[in-house]
């Protein structure tokens, strides 16, 4: 059905190319917009006649006493998708009108096209956006939710994943975002749409990890193109009731992620995400313990020794320094903190220390 908004934007678009009076009726035939005010809400027996029989309607001076709120003119059908949606009436002389009648139906029929197409779209990601925040709360589905799983009639053993795309600049490109997501994962997406203001999520289908990888590298490609985005990838699930175990690490990748990294699989932060949900204090005290005697040059090099996968040589030619003042800085190391960067147990230690503190 065309909405009142909808009509009075057929009607003001119209009328400034068309320097002639428009109505807009619905499908009872009542006037939902008009270049003469005064009649709108009024019943038009013509356009009621033309949605009965959806069929176009000429009135001349000579008809005019058989209908009522009707004036001199011509009253067309408009269908959107081969249902009858409206009826536009355009006042004057009918053999004036006949050269631009059809031009006019066919210039509205386009306008409602777009506006309900758009409208449709917006409501589908509307409902899709509900539909992932009752699937991420973590509280019961609603009966309404569940209804449209079993409507998306989902294969048993395919797997899901949630990828989120943090938006760090041009927010007003999420539309665009989403589309593209939608194109790139065609097939695959299950409901996609905003998380937050600058936070899209997808739900999709599994893929085999090398052609996620592929897709993803690519995708990324596409959107730096117009925005600055990161992207954080969460775990697999075999359920979609299970969303939120895969929506949850997707968010923590993006939170511990480095803030250059742009793409950022949970895997990668998996340890430090689980070390980072203890209490401040207890992290706190734990770094400062282990770190508290070494200066900003000894933590620069331990940063880069294990950059390095504890690689003397390499570590020392990115250091610009010889390999005896490297080991004269390991020892320094063990030295304040009794922990050797050279044993691997040790190393661990450390690193966590160094990750912990950023």
């Amino acid at each position: 059905m065309i909405t009142k908004q909808l009509a009075e934007e057929i009607v003001e678009q119209t009328m400034i190319r068309l320097n002639r009076n428009l109505n807009v009726m619905d499908t009872n035939g009542m006037i939902l917009a008009s270049g003469e005010t005064e009649r709108i809400e009024k019943i038009h027996e013509a356009a009621a006649q033309v949605a009965k029989s959806g069929e176009t309607l000429w009135i001349k001076e000579t008809d005019l006493a058989a209908w009522h709120g009707v004036k001199p003119g011509v009253n067309l059908p408009i269908y959107f998708q081969e249902k009858l949606v409206g009826v536009i009436g355009i006042t004057g002389n009918p053999e004036e009108l006949k050269e631009i009648s059809t031009l006019v139906q066919l210039t509205t029929e386009m306008m409602v096209h777009q506006s309900l197409i758009t409208s449709h779209i917006e409501w589908n990601r509307k409902r899709n956006e509900l539909i992932f925040d009752e699937l991420t709360s973590g509280n019961p589905l609603s009966a309404a939710v569940h209804e449209r799983i079993s409507q998306m009639r989902l294969d048993q053993n395919t797997s899901f994943i949630t990828l989120l795309i943090e938006i760090k600049k041009s927010p007003s490109l999420s539309r665009r975002i989403i589309e593209q997501l939608e194109s790139h994962f065609d097939g695959q997406t299950i409901v996609t749409g905003h998380s937050q203001l600058n936070e899209i999520f997808l739900l999709m289908k599994n893929d085999e990890p090398a052609n996620l990888q592929q897709k993803l590298t690519t995708l990324l490609q596409i959107l730096q193109q117009t925005a600055l985005v990161r992207m954080g990838v969460g775990v697999t699930v075999s359920s979609i009731l299970d969303t939120r175990t895969s929506y949850l690490a997707a968010k923590n990748a993006l939170d511990f992620g480095k803030p250059d990294q742009s793409l950022v699989y949970f895997e990668d932060v998996e340890l430090i995400a689980l070390l980072k949900h203890n209490p401040h204090v207890e992290l706190e005290n734990f770094t400062n313990r282990i770190l508290v005697d070494l200066n900003d040059s000894l933590c620069q090099t331990l940063v880069m020794y294990f950059i390095c996968n504890k690689n003397s040589a390499e570590t020392a030619d990115c250091l610009k320094v010889h390999r005896h003042t490297l080991s004269y800085r390991l020892k320094k190391i063990y030295d304040a903190t009794g922990l050797d960067p050279t044993n691997f147990q040790d190393a661990v230690v450390l690193h966590l220390a160094l990750t912990l503190r950023d």
